[in-house]
């Protein structure tokens, strides 16, 4: 069986990561969504809203599973007995640090493997802090997140 993982943020989900996700779920037989706790950011949403919001917008994927998880990749790799991270990138400056984090990932476990996939043309401007901005001004973030989710960013925002 071929089983891969896609850790992020997801801080929230946007239509970016979406495509990632869906494209993924055809090369590989199991995708985990891996939702990390990254110590490095404040979240607009608690780990468990954005595994909850994931989980809402992949239920039409039936080999995408959505979990959170805290500490180093490789370890939650070994848990879930994948051998490929899947990356997505949008521009160089994407490049440039995922691939020292590949380097490193390599070093911590010989067995695993990075795949780069490159975001689709329409989404290579998207990021999830940018959605964060465009809503917390009142921005209008249709077709920057599944519509399934506007909603609850707006309600988030608006508490802040």
């Amino acid at each position: 069986m071929r089983k891969a993982v896609y850790p992020g943020s997801f801080d929230p989900v946007t239509n970016g990561h979406l495509d990632i996700i869906e494209r993924s779920a055809k090369v590989f037989d199991e995708l985990v969504v891996g939702v990390l706790v990254n110590p490095d950011k404040k979240g607009l949403f608690s780990i468990e809203e954005r595994v909850e919001l994931i989980e809402r917008v992949v239920k039409h994927i039936p080999n995408v599973k959505v979990e959170s998880f805290s500490g180093l990749l490789i370890n939650f790799m070994k848990e879930k007995k994948a051998k490929v991270i899947i990356k997505g990138l949008r521009a160089v400056a994407d490049f440039e640090y995922e691939f020292q984090m590949s380097l490193m990932n390599k070093k911590l476990d010989s067995e695993v493997e990075t795949v780069f996939m490159m975001t689709s043309a329409k989404n290579s401007y998207l990021s999830s802090s940018s959605v964060k901005q465009v809503a917390m001004f009142g921005g209008c973030i249709k077709d920057l997140v599944p519509d399934e989710i506007i909603s609850d960013i707006t309600k988030k925002v608006n508490n802040l």
